[in-house]
């Protein structure tokens, strides 16, 4: 009898693989709807007074003893549930999100948002992105949301005429603090870091970033040149050419920005591709400067900043809650 190479079991390892993964999401599922389920009785019966901290103690310990080693119902989760139940049962839209994603990643997001549409921002993201447990406590630490809402990306208007999902793709700024550059760094040194740490820089970029490479060769004429990275995004079907800047933006970097998505366009694209869309990568830029080069730019590019350390999140709620007083004043509605 011959023996088989390991390609030859492909179909059926996929198959098996295919169906353990459903069998982990029902499983999830079933869990999440119990939990909702527990939390809803709870909710019913403390708001009806028949029930107080005592009985939920009580339940706990009952639960226990019924199914002995059967974890997740201890007082304090039973409670979590009571929380989680009361937190979504008025948002349809929203609870449905809910069985997408673990018991413990719903934990993160229930108890670091201050406001429903943050939980709703972070569930739908987590879903999208598949962040880890890890990865999404890395983006209320880097507070995403509240960087989302102050400072949305700034395109240039040939960005959204050809890629109208664009603005959903890409951020204002990248957090790239686990290359650990100090203050004072090159271009050289920032360039090494991304490639290597390229998976954590393409779980920042979003999970439908696919590397093609580094230093990407480029020929127009008789002269070379090299872009710093290029990557594809499969969900807007197009080449993203990144250069990268450890100084200010200034507004002649989009002129070079523009030539390489000529070139990129012309020479590197395949014909079922979009058009390609340029990222300058800098370490500040001044918004009013960034509106002004992009507004009469004739290339699809944008402007964003890296960050090297994790930004102050009490600064950056303190400037929401007074973005939402801001525009709430006039409407008398409570903040």
């Amino acid at each position: 009898m011959s023996t088989l190479a390991a390609t030859d079991f492909t179909e059926i390892l996929s198959l098996v693989a295919s169906a353990r993964l459903r069998a982990v999401q029902a499983v999830n599922a079933t869990l999440i709807a119990l939990y909702w389920q527990v939390g809803e009785i709870i909710s019913r019966k403390i708001d009806a007074a028949e029930w107080g901290d005592a009985v939920v103690k009580q339940l706990a310990e009952q639960i226990a003893r019924t199914h002995p080693g059967l974890r997740g119902f201890t007082r304090r989760n039973l409670f979590r549930m009571r929380q989680f139940y009361e937190a979504y049962r008025d948002d349809e839209k929203v609870s449905a999100l809910l069985r997408q994603l673990p018991w413990t990643h719903n934990l993160i997001i229930l108890s670091q948002s201050k406001r429903p549409e943050e939980r709703e921002f972070y569930l739908r993201l987590a879903i999208r992105e598949q962040w880890s447990k890890r990865e999404l406590e890395r983006q209320f630490k880097a507070a995403f949301f509240e960087r989302t809402v102050l400072t949305p990306v700034k395109v240039s208007p040939l960005v959204t005429q050809i890629h109208p999902d664009a603005l959903s793709v890409f951020k204002d700024s990248y957090l790239v603090e686990f290359l650990d550059l100090p203050a004072r760094h090159a271009e050289i040194d920032l360039h090494r870091g991304l490639l290597h740490r390229l998976k954590d820089f393409l779980i920042e970029l979003g999970r439908d970033f696919c590397f093609v490479g580094s230093e990407y060769p480029l020929q127009v004429g008789g002269r070379d040149f090299a872009l710093d990275l290029l990557f594809f995004h499969r969900g807007l079907n197009c080449l993203i050419a990144i250069e990268l800047k450890v100084g200010r933006f200034e507004p002649e970097y989009l002129g070079k920005l523009g030539f390489y998505l000529e070139a990129i366009d012309r020479d590197v694209k395949k014909p079922h591709e979009n058009p390609a869309i340029g990222v300058l990568f800098c370490a500040s830029k001044d918004d009013e400067v960034v509106e002004y080069a992009l507004s009469r730019s004739l290339s699809p590019a944008l402007i964003a900043e890296y960050q090297t350390q994790l930004p102050d999140k009490k600064l950056l709620q303190a400037k929401l809650h007074e973005f939402y007083r801001m525009n709430v004043a006039d409407c008398g509605e409570e903040v």
